[in-house]
């Protein structure tokens, strides 16, 4: 039977469905009113053609009240909007579980890009002992983090779990119990969360989803692709953020951090206690019986009579599981040995410490401790630094940094941030005793632009009694000046003696991690990724060259302006002068949900990042090799487009637009992330502050997107001026990694929606700067379906437009609501009429209106 067309699958597994559920979720009265969800779909329509008569945001709302309202009261019509608010974010929830519910249905889970196609594939190229050979060393490493865009709190995640498999089941009856349950269930969080309650959110994936779905991607690898010789290599290994990134968050302390290690590793020893009672249930067999009993009762008393010293390590249960294996195997016919194989297989993937925890701070921050333990180790006479260090060039001061060790203690120092920073590598040190070195071993440092920067952090951890530290230093670069720098800066650390001998008791492995989202908010869209290529080309060959093996650790948001968007398709893109043995990339937000939310997601997403490696390396495209010709279009691209954004960036207008006529300040109010929303303590908005998910995010609810396409227009049609289009065309024949960034710009693009703020052009203030972003937005548009030759965006990725376009309606009165509140706030104050609780009301309705759009774009931040 003849599998139907995505589109077709979607139309039916989901739209058909959000139609039908849809309609009970409207008949149900959330409070005591019983006709919002009968006035929704007529507020809906109202706004609909309301854009299409060019009308603004409040003409629709004032439209709709005159039609269906006999002079109602500011605070009727208020009250009305915050309904309108609360159902519309529970139709975000009902279709995001529809979507969860089909996915398996609408994504072909054998099909390219998964485990069983690349097997095959390697079958019929008759490649397969290439293939082997390459899963031995190649890993995938998704690391989550606390980075806050995740505005579903716990419970509505519970239920949108179990809405998913309501719908799955066609269990009408408890679909509609579960939309009650959801229509009572509070999504605002009064209070903001503390890193440990980010922590326990996250692990909640980790326990009920990653646990199942890595386990079940190794055990395939191990039975279908390996079969009878053991496979030694993770494959996946999962990387955690929240409890360690310190960097802007002065909440995450050293007491946070082991606390949420010891919350890993106890959920970890769960989830094997919970499977090894199972397996008691199974294998009842004489002698083999009491080994699993005894097992589960070690795995009992480390979780809940000894948690601080188990009296079992992971060595130690593997080595038990194999002799239950063994035993099974000679005297038992293999009964049930595949459980203990599954266990096995876990425990190798996971050890003790279920995911790493990764510790970050600034490069500044550390340059300030340095300078403190400098001034303070002075004045305690511990003969560490020379008297004239500050006065010595770079050059002999990394010289002094690689040669200082010692042991000092945190409370000899007056500074909270010497005291805190020395603490967070002393818990390093405390939870690889008790989790194991895996369990937290990589010290990332952010806004790195110098060997300077890597050898301050590299002497301060030798400072903490770690003369030879089992710990990997991690340099990110992030700026497009830092990008254009880092094959220098790891030169000089390659060449150091001391950094180099630290690197070869290290393996001669150094990960290097490079931030997307301030490149793209630094330098635009095309500016960053081609920076961001060309300096892993760079550093592949400046790494290959001194015998190193470099990893790279992409910081990813979740939108294609961060990085986002179609990632295995990007890494299956970078080609052989990229060293691409590792997968590294950091995942947030409600792109955890979206993406790694369900079992079935879960799976076929990691089996995507899995065969993008094997695709660049196992089934190398001789073409998919940038030729000198294309790197310079490229690279004349970047240029024009970087000049473009930068010119854009530094409009008088920039800064005061976004903070007058978007909702960059709204974001700090929504409770849902530990870390403050801007770096530094100033309460000017500075630019260098200002962080990159309320950046990108302003842009997404003003539907306007421009981190994802400035200036991608204006480079395309510079190029088509002087005669030279065809160089573009032909750039996007050859080249996989432009075809990859236009198809990710298309997608900003089509969530783009300028008469939402059309009304904008007519401002006195900010008119002319809107019809800058329109008018770059027209261009790109026009310039990119040029080049792509399609009629339309996103016209080859129907069902993924078809998800977009029904979200985007979904959401349309919420954005009219929201621009409807901006536009009263601003009336308020250009009218002098500062009453503070007739604004706290509008700017309550802005802040509320947050949650839905966010959730809804699924990788808007």
């Amino acid at each position: 039977m003849l599998r139907k067309p995505k589109i077709e699958r979607f139309n039916e597994n989901v739209l058909s469905k959000y139609q039908i559920y849809n309609s009970i979720l409207m008949t149900l009265p959330f409070d005591e009113i019983t006709n919002t969800g009968v006035l929704l779909p007529l507020f809906s329509e109202i706004c609909e053609k309301g854009y299409e008569e060019n009308k603004n945001p409040s003409e629709i709302v004032e439209a709709f009240f005159t039609k269906f309202y006999d002079n109602p009261e500011e605070k009727d019509q208020n009250d009305l909007l915050f309904r309108f608010i609360q159902y519309i974010e529970r139709q975000v929830v009902l279709f995001d579980a529809i979507e969860d519910a089909a996915f398996p249905v609408i994504n072909n889970m054998d099909g390219r890009g998964t485990l069983r196609s690349i097997k095959e594939e390697a079958e019929g190229k008759n490649k397969t002992a290439a293939l082997c050979e390459f899963l031995e060393r190649f890993k995938v490493r998704p690391v989550l983090t606390a980075h806050p865009t995740q505005f579903y709190p716990g419970p509505v995640l519970g239920i949108i779990t179990d809405l998913a498999k309501a719908i799955r089941d066609n269990d009408l009856s408890n679909i509609e119990k579960l939309l009650a349950q959801l229509g009572k269930t509070p999504f605002f969080k009064k209070e903001k969360p503390t890193p440990y309650d980010e922590a326990v959110s996250l692990i909640w994936f980790l326990e009920n989803v990653f646990y199942h779905s890595v386990s079940k991607i190794y055990n395939y690898i191990q039975n279908n692709i390996f079969e009878d010789v053991e496979l030694n290599n993770q494959i996946v290994n999962l990387g955690f953020w929240p409890g360690g990134d310190r960097d802007g968050n002065p909440f995450v302390t050293s007491e946070i951090t082991l606390k949420v290690a010891e919350r890993l590793r106890l959920t970890i020893l769960k989830n094997y206690y919970r499977d090894l009672r199972k397996l008691k249930r199974r294998v009842t067999f004489k002698v083999v019986d009491k080994l699993v009993g005894d097992l589960e009762q070690k795995i009992y008393e480390s979780i809940y009579e000894s948690p601080q010293k188990p009296v079992i390590s992971a060595h130690g249960m593997l080595s038990e599981l194999h002799k239950i294996k063994d035993i099974l195997v000679k005297e038992h016919q293999s009964l049930f040995v595949e459980d203990v194989d599954d266990l096995i297989n876990k425990v190798k993937i996971f050890g003790f410490y279920f995911a790493s925890l990764d510790v970050r701070q600034d490069s500044r921050v550390h340059h300030t401790v340095i300078s403190d333990i400098i001034r303070e180790s002075r004045q305690l006479e511990l003969d560490i630094f020379p008297d004239d260090y500050e006065k010595l060039s770079e050059d002999e001061q990394i010289a002094i940094l690689g040669k200082v060790s010692g042991k000092l203690n945190p409370e000899l120092f007056k500074e909270e941030i010497t005291r805190s920073t020395l603490e967070s590598i002393y818990a390093i040190k405390e939870i690889q005793k008790s989790n194991g070195e895996l369990g937290s071993n990589r010290y990332i440092i952010s806004n790195n632009g110098s060997a300077l920067n890597v050898m301050e952090t590299f002497a301060m951890i030798r400072l903490c009694d770690w003369k030879n530290p089992s710990l990997d230093v991690i340099p990110l670069f992030e700026t497009v000046d830092d990008l254009q720098v880092a094959d220098k800066v790891m030169e000089q650390l390659y060449t150091d003696k001391v950094y180099g001998a630290h690197l070869k008791k290290r393996g001669n492995k150094q990960t290097i991690m490079l931030g997307f989202s301030d490149g793209t908010k630094d330098g635009g869209y095309l500016m960053a990724n081609w920076s961001i290529y060309k300096a892993k080309e760079v550093l592949t060959e400046v790494s290959r060259k001194h015998g190193i093996k470099v990893v790279f650790f992409d910081g990813r948001g979740g939108p294609p302006a961060r990085g986002g968007g179609k990632t295995h398709q990007f890494y299956a893109s970078l080609g052989p002068t990229i060293e691409n043995e590792e997968v590294q990339l950091t995942v947030q937000g409600q792109t955890i949900s979206s993406n790694f939310g369900t079992l079935d997601s879960c799976q076929y997403n990691l089996e995507q990042l899995v065969s993008s490696g094997v695709v660049n390396e196992v089934f190398a495209d001789e073409d998919n090799i940038l030729h000198d010709i294309d790197k310079s279009t490229m690279q004349e691209l970047a240029d024009i487009s970087y000049d473009a954004y930068v010119k854009f960036k530094q409009h008088p207008k920039f800064m005061p637009y976004l903070e007058e006529m978007s909702t960059l300040k709204f974001y700090a109010k929504t409770n849902i992330g530990s870390r403050p929303s801007k770096r530094g303590k100033s309460d000017k908005l500075n630019f260098s502050d200002l962080r990159a998910i309320p950046f990108v995010g302003s842009w997404s609810q003003l539907k306007q997107n421009v981190p994802g396409f400035y200036g991608v227009g204006t480079a395309i049609e510079a190029l088509e001026k002087r005669g030279e289009f065809e160089r573009v065309q032909s750039l996007y024949k050859n080249s996989a990694f432009f075809r990859t960034l236009l198809e990710n710009s298309m997608m900003s693009l089509t969530k783009s929606f300028f008469k939402l703020t059309a009304y904008m052009k007519d401002d006195p203030v900010y008119g002319d700067f809107w019809t800058i972003i329109y008018e770059e937005y027209e261009r790109s548009k026009a310039m990119i379906l040029k080049v792509t030759g399609d009629k339309t965006l996103m016209q080859n990725t129907r069902s993924g437009k078809a998800s977009i376009e029904i979200r985007e309606k979904i959401v349309l009165p919420l954005l009219t609501i929201q621009q409807f509140a901006l536009r009263k706030i601003q009336e308020l104050r250009r009218e002098g009429k500062t009453d503070p609780k007739q604004l706290e009301i509008y700017e309550k309705m802005v802040t509320r209106s947050l949650f839905g759009n966010i959730n809804a774009s699924r990788n808007s931040a």
